[in-house]
């Protein structure tokens, strides 16, 4: 049987294997959830309550130990994984208490004689088999939102995780297995790319989900087979405008929080801050000294802020990147450490046309662009082929929802990062950012179907 290493990307130790899944096994198990389907043998509403509220105990016991797995395989600093635990656990318990709310409606019929002497209703059930790819940069929460929908909706779902990750998402599927779940229900299905891709364009496969790049995400979705549906989570280049006037020491904490979480390996990043032209080179300059005293190293050490990027090849890509540009302003950092880490970095001005000013940098890189007029920076902002979150900082009404209803995301956040979210609002990708919105509840409804029944009534006058 083939195996994958699993190894610490600030280290490149190898620490662990997992074996890799054949296409002969993924086939049995997606027959076996099309017959859970087609049998309509979902575990009953309370069954899955259960199941999924002694995960989210299990889980809580093992924090700890999530948390280390978390940081010791994705280089997400400690800190933050132990953050990550926590909603993956609170994530769990929303797809539980959203079950008490997803239900379907009353259809009135009599509002025309055609009607009369019906009555109609809707409820919703199940979509049918579910695949699940993830991401490596959130483990543990991005395949809780994508699993534990399925499992409280009565969806049987295949799991596929990065393959740079794969531990935490093992970790989960058999603490579900552990409180109570029926094995056929959710399998963990690390496999090769050719055989990943025969699971998700397989035609009973009902529902994908995937989070990643969206050059994959994209060619997936236009081979899915017909009648299946999806929702895809891709990455963006997140803007920030800045007003004049407004409080510098309150607007870098989050602008730092928000562009070096994770070393810029968050898909709502802040990667694109717009400042007026007078301040922005002072701006750069206090934002540079935040980011120059951030602590680099050991993902495992509760002290460290930026961890290391997912691979050696991507320390080369965003060194590549920096280099190119020969117009932009490098503040501070603009150098690797080593093959694992990347200095937090400031570039003040970059070609608009340079691969930071148009591509998704994922690393721990942000730009800062000089503006006159609001117009050219909200022109500027929308001007790529993604958009997800955006932020303003602003002490003005009439800026911020200019800003608002004029930048082109499908969440503006108002004097706060671009990166913030919490696990129960809608959470979506617009043009090449995504199709769908995320959130559990969201997810919840994308993987049920509304079914409507009309009675024809007979006359009751003679009961």
């Amino acid at each position: 049987m083939a195996k994958l290493d699993v190894t610490n990307p600030g280290t490149l130790e190898t620490f662990d294997e997992v074996e890799l899944v054949s296409w002969h096994q993924i086939n049995s198990w997606l027959e076996e959830m099309d017959q859970l389907h087609a049998k309509r043998a979902a575990l009953p509403t309370y069954e899955r309550i259960a199941i999924l509220n002694k995960t989210a105990g299990l889980m809580r016991d093992r924090a700890d130990e999530l948390a280390m797995l978390i940081a010791r395989e994705g280089g997400k600093p400690l800190g933050d994984s132990i953050i990550e635990v926590d909603r993956a656990i609170n994530g769990v318990e929303l797809a539980v208490h959203e079950l008490h709310g997803l239900s379907g409606s009353e259809i009135p019929m009599d509002l025309s004689s055609s009607g009369a002497g019906r009555m109609a209703f809707t409820y919703r059930e199940p979509i049918g088999p579910v695949v699940a790819v993830s991401a490596f940069n959130h483990p543990l929460n991005l395949i809780v939102h994508q699993v534990a929908p399925a499992l409280a909706t009565g969806c049987p779902v295949l799991v596929k995780p990065a393959d740079d990750t794969p531990l935490s998402a093992k970790a989960f599927v058999e603490m579900l297995h552990e409180a109570g779940l029926p094995e056929k229900w959710c399998r963990f299905a690390l496999c090769d790319l050719a055989d990943a891709e025969k699971m998700v364009t397989d035609p009973r496969t009902a529902f994908l989900t995937f989070i990643g790049s969206a050059r994959v995400g994209w060619m997936l979705c236009s081979k899915l087979a017909p009648g299946t549906r999806c929702a895809l989570e891709h990455g963006g280049a997140a803007p920030v405008i800045l007003d004049s006037g407004i409080d510098v020491s309150a607007a870098l904490p989050p602008l730092l929080r928000g562009g070096y979480y994770h070393s810029g390996q968050v898909c709502v990043s802040v990667q694109r801050i717009f400042a007026p032209s007078a301040d922005a080179e002072r701006f750069a300059e206090q934002l540079a000294e935040g980011a120059s005293n951030l602590v680099v190293g050991d993902a495992t050490k509760m002290e460290t802020v930026c961890g290391p990027l997912i691979r050696p090849r991507e320390i080369d890509r965003v060194e590549a990147w920096v280099k190119e540009d020969t117009a932009g302003k490098i503040i501070t950092g603009g150098k690797r450490i080593s093959q694992s880490f990347y200095e937090p970095t400031v570039v003040l001005n970059p070609d608009p046309q340079s691969k930071l000013s148009t591509q998704e940098i994922f690393g721990p890189v942000i730009c800062v662009y000089s503006y006159d007029k609001l117009d050219e920076a909200i022109a500027q902002a929308n001007s790529l082929p993604f958009s997800f979150q955006a932020a303003v900082f602003t002490e003005r009404l009439k800026f911020a929802t200019r800003c608002i209803r004029q930048l082109e995301a499908a969440a503006v956040m108002v004097n706060d990062h671009s990166a913030f979210r919490v696990d129960w609002m809608p959470f979506a990708g617009r043009k090449m950012s995504g199709y769908g919105t995320g959130g559990i509840r969201y997810t919840m409804l994308d993987m049920t179907e509304e079914k409507m029944a009309v009675l024809n009534m007979p006359d009751d006058s003679d009961v």
